[in-house]
């Protein structure tokens, strides 16, 4: 009796036709389109990590730092005559309330607390908050680091145009563009222990737009300077405030003794 014969392996186009079923065309189309759908995924993910990588950079900066620096509360101070508000941080708002978007809320007495990081759009917002209060607000208290130089430049415009007052209370915090906004109050108050402090700001580019050189970069940060210069000077405030931000790098703070915001008229003797 012979041996039966091993069973012989089936060719791979058999073992293909068995995995693709009955109707082979329509697997392979629904395979296609799957694996389209996870090209298209990845391709998405991909595109937005590198419009994340690719955002502006700060004019003159390195062309992978952020397109604005964000605003850091408490920087240390620059100069050895001056304690910087870090030192002693009792009283003073939390770094997590500074560092977000600036809030305004109605106080007793005629104020508005304006508490937070100056971002673009908060000019439009502290306008349509004033149109809205009408003559009820008469004082704009600030707790600020700083942020958009457009904006504050415009939210003191705003104000100065209502003719309202400014202040920086105790334990308060007016910093880098923030003394923008303070300057153009009618009559302008730090209380004791309030820390206003300026360093070096630039403008953030427009999102989209191509990247400054480094000439280009210096040229814009010189028409910041100016234009904030004019406006201090149109507020009736000693331009030498801003020598000392230009002077002092945006990882430090020139933080105002009070005789100096006297001398400088950054504070006036109404109160």
């Amino acid at each position: 009796m012979d041996a039966a014969a091993p069973p012989s392996s089936s060719p791979p186009l058999a073992r293909w036709r068995r995995a693709l079923g009955e109707r082979p065309d329509e697997t392979l189309l629904r395979v296609i389109f799957r694996g389209l759908i996870v090209l298209s995924v990845v391709a998405v993910a991909w595109d937005v990590y590198e419009r994340e990588q690719a955002s502006p950079a700060l004019p003159g900066a390195n062309p992978s730092a952020p397109a604005e620096a964000p605003a850091v509360p408490y920087l240390p101070s620059t100069r050895p005559d001056r304690a910087a508000p870090e030192k002693d941080r009792r009283g003073r708002a939390p770094d997590s309330a500074l560092r977000q978007p600036m809030s305004l809320e109605l106080l007793a007495g005629g104020r508005l607390e304006a508490r937070g990081t100056i971002t673009p759009g908060t000019a439009e917002r502290l306008t349509a908050e004033l149109d809205k209060r009408g003559s009820y607000v008469k004082t704009v208290v600030l707790n600020s680091p700083g942020g958009a130089v457009s904006d504050a430049l415009a939210m003191g415009r705003a104000i100065r145009a209502r003719g309202l007052d400014t202040r920086v209370e105790g334990k308060g915090l007016c910093a880098s563009s923030c003394p923008l906004i303070f300057a153009a109050g009618v009559a302008r108050t730090a209380e004791p222990g309030a820390a206003i402090g300026v360093h070096q700001v630039f403008a953030a580019q427009p999102p989209g737009m191509p990247r400054l050189d480094g000439a280009e970069g210096m040229a814009q940060a010189q028409r910041v300077s100016a234009e904030a210069q004019r406006h201090l000077v149109e507020m009736g405030v000693d331009p030498r405030v801003w020598i000392n931000a230009m002077e002092t790098p945006p990882q430090e703070m020139f933080y105002f003794t009070a005789p100096e915001l006297r001398e400088l008229k950054l504070v006036t003797s109404r109160s």
